[in-house]
C-alpha cells in the first residue's frame, strides 16, 4: 500500500494550491485527479475550428491577479504571464450606447461622465476608497472565518462611523448602491453587470459588494488572461508542485476516504487500490459530494447531514464558442477593444431575467458575458480572426436535449447579432456546452453550478457551505474542504485550498491537539 503524508482529491486551482502549499512546508503530496488531466474549470483546447484555442470553463482572472494567495506562489517563475485588452469591459445597452470600464480611469470616468457629468468624480471617489481598504478587504473575504487579520487591518484604516456606513452600503443590492452613488445608468450598469457575474440579481442583498469589487478590480489589476490560454495557469502549479517533489496523477477517481475512529487515514480509488495517509485528506470537489459520497453519512453529525439538504447551488450555465474569420463587427465600436463584453439588457432587463431564472424560465432577453479572446490575447486564433465566447445563466433542473441546447444557443446568438449584424456570417465553428456538457468536463460544476453553489448571503460567510465556521476543517479529523463549496466561494483565486493547506497544517503543528480540540467543540456547539 502506498503511502503519503497528503492526498489531495481533484487537481483543480485550488486542489493544486493546496497541494503546493503542502509541498512547500516539506510534505510528501498526491494529487489524484479522475478526469484525463488536470485543471478542472481552468483548461483549454482547440474545440471550433483548427488552430482556435478555447478556454473550456474560466476564462478572464481579475481574482487571480489580485490574490494574494497566487501571488505568495509567484508563478511567473513559471512562464505565467497576463495580458490585457485595451479595455477591460463594455456594456451595451439595447440602443447600442456603451459604459466603458478601462484600467485608466480617466478614460473609465469620461465614459461614464457620458451618462451624468458628476459621475465622473463620483467614480474617481470609488477609486480612492478602494485604494484604502481594498487590500485588507480582500484579505479579510479570502480569509477563514473569522477573519481576524484582514478585520483588523481594515478597521485601522476608516473611522468607526465609516465602519457601519460601508457595511449598509455593501449590503445593498446592486440597483440600490448604483441609485445612491451615481446620477447616470453607465456607472449603475457596470457595477449591476459586475454583480451578475456571480448568481446575485440587481435586487439581492449584497450585490453591491460583489459588484463594486469585481468593478473595483477590473479598474485596477483589469481581467487578465494568461497568455496561451487558462490552460497556462494549470501548467504553472503542476510545475511548481513537480518541482517540490508533489505528484499529480490524472485518471484516478478516488471514491471513497477510509476513516477510522473519527479520522481520515486514507483514501479508496475507482479500482480499488487504498492509499495510506499520514497527515491529512483535502478534498477539492463540492460539499455535497465530499460529504455524502466521500466520506459517508454514517460518520457525520445528524444536524450537518439535515443541513446538507438545505445546500443551495448557484444557476446553470450554458456556454458558447465560436471560432470567427474576422473580428466581431460591432455597430458600436467601442466594444471592439474590450476583452469581456456584457450585452442584451439594461438595468430592468437584467431584473427581469433574474427573475426568469428564479421561476425556472428560460430568459427570453438573456444577459449575455462575452469574451474577446483574440482581442486580448493574438495567440489565440490565426491572424485577423477572433476567438469568442458567451455564456449566460439558465435555470436549474431544466431538461438540456439537444434540440434545446441548439435552440437557446441560437438565441444567445441572435443578441450578439442585433449589436454586430454580420456576425453570424463570420462564423467558422461554434460549440455549446449546457449544463449538462459543463458537468461532465468538470464532475464539480454540478448542473452548470461554476461557483459550487450560491453567493447569496445565507450561504456566504460562517453559513457555507452549511451553517458552521465557514472553514476548512470538517467533523472528521484530518479531512479538509478544500474547494468552492467552502468559504469564500467560487472564481480562481485559490483561497478554498491555501485555506484547506493551512488548517492541515496547523493541525500537524505544535499545537495541532488544542486546535483539533478547539474546532471540535465549536463544531458540536454549531451542529447541535
Amino acid at each position: 500500500m502506498r503511502c503519503y503524508d497528503a492526498v489531495v482529491i481533484g487537481a483543480g486551482p485550488n486542489g493544486l494550491v493546496a497541494a503546493n502549499l503542502l509541498a512547500d512546508a516539506g510534505w510528501n503530496v498526491l494529487v489524484a485527479e479522475a478526469a484525463a488531466e488536470p485543471g478542472g474549470a481552468v483548461r483549454s483546447a482547440q474545440i471550433t475550428a483548427e488552430g482556435f484555442d478555447t478556454d473550456l470553463c474560466s476564462a478572464f482572472y481579475p481574482m487571480a491577479a489580485a490574490s494574494p494567495v497566487f501571488t505568495a506562489l509567484e508563478l511567473h517563475r513559471y512562464d505565467l504571464r497576463w495580458l490585457h485588452a485595451r479595455d477591460v469591459l463594455a456594456h451595451i445597452f439595447p440602443d447600442d450606447e456603451a459604459a466603458v470600464l478601462s484600467r485608466n480611469v480617466e478614460r473609465t470616468a469620461a465614459s461614464v461622465a457620458r451618462f451624468a457629468a458628476d459621475d465622473a468624480q463620483a467614480w474617481r471617489d470609488e477609486l480612492v476608497l478602494w485604494q484604502r481598504i481594498g487590500e485588507p478587504l480582500l484579505e479579510a473575504l479570502l480569509s477563514p472565518c473569522p477573519p481576524v487579520r484582514g478585520t483588523v487591518s481594515l478597521l485601522r484604516r476608516i473611522t468607526a462611523a465609516e465602519t457601519i456606513r460601508l457595511l449598509r452600503r455593501f449590503l445593498l443590492s446592486a440597483r440600490r448602491f448604483g441609485r445612491e452613488t451615481f446620477s447616470g445608468d453607465g456607472a449603475r450598469i457596470l457595477l449591476a453587470g459586475n454583480a451578475v457575474h456571480s448568481d446575485l440579481g440587481p435586487d439581492d442583498a449584497a450585490g453591491a459588494l460583489f459588484g463594486w469589487l469585481l468593478t473595483m478590480l477590473g479598474q485596477t489589476v483589469g481581467f487578465p488572461v494568461p497568455e496561451g490560454g487558462a490552460v497556462r495557469i494549470t501548467e504553472a502549479l503542476v510545475r511548481r508542485l513537480t518541482d517540490r517533489s508533489g505528484t499529480v496523477e490524472c485518471g484516478r477517481e478516488i471514491t471513497s476516504i477510509l476513516v477510522r475512529d473519527g479520522r481520515g487515514v486514507g483514501v479508496r480509488d475507482a479500482h480499488g487500490e487504498q492509499i495510506r495517509v499520514t497527515r491529512a485528506v483535502l478534498a477539492d470537489v463540492p460539499a455535497p459530494t465530499l460529504y455524502r459520497r466521500l466520506i459517508g453519512e454514517e460518520h457525520l453529525p445528524a444536524r450537518l447531514i439535515h443541513d446538507l439538504q438545505h445546500f443551495e447551488w448557484d444557476d446553470g450555465t450554458v456556454k458558447v464558442d465560436w471560432a470567427l474569420s474576422g473580428p466581431i463587427p460591432w455597430s458600436n465600436p467601442i466594444a471592439s477593444g474590450a476583452g469581456t463584453v456584457h450585452l442584451g439588457v439594461d438595468m430592468n432587463g437584467l431584473a427581469v431575467y433574474h427573475t426568469q431564472l428564479r421561476n425556472g424560465v428560460l430568459p427570453e432577453r438573456p444577459f449575455v458575458l462575452m469574451g474577446q479572446m483574440s482581442t486580448t490575447d493574438p495567440s489565440r486564433s490565426p491572424p485577423g480572426t477572433e476567438a469568442v465566447w458567451a455564456y449566460t445563466h439558465v435555470p436549474r433542473d431544466l431538461e438540456w436535449t439537444v434540440d434545446r441546447r441548439e435552440r437557446f444557443a441560437d438565441r444567445i446568438q441572435a443578441v450578439v447579432e442585433r449589436h454586430a449584424p454580420g456576425f453570424t456570417g463570420r462564423i467558422l465553428g461554434r460549440a455549446i456546452q449546457s449544463p449538462i456538457e459543463l458537468e461532465q468536463h468538470n464532475a464539480a460544476l454540478v448542473g452548470g453550478a461554476i461557483n459550487q453553489g450560491t453567493t447569496a448571503l445565507h450561504q456566504q460567510l460562517i453559513f457555507r457551505p452549511t451553517p458552521g465556521l465557514g472553514r476548512a476543517d470538517t467533523p472528521v479529523d484530518r479531512v479538509f474542504l478544500a474547494g468552492a463549496s467552502a468559504h469564500p466561494g467560487g472564481a480562481v483565486h485559490g483561497a478554498p485550498g491555501a485555506n484547506a493547506a493551512r488548517a492541515a497544517l496547523a493541525r500537524e503543528g505544535t499545537w495541532g491537539g488544542v486546535y483539533r480540540t478547539a474546532i471540535q467543540a465549536l463544531q458540536q456547539t454549531l451542529m447541535r
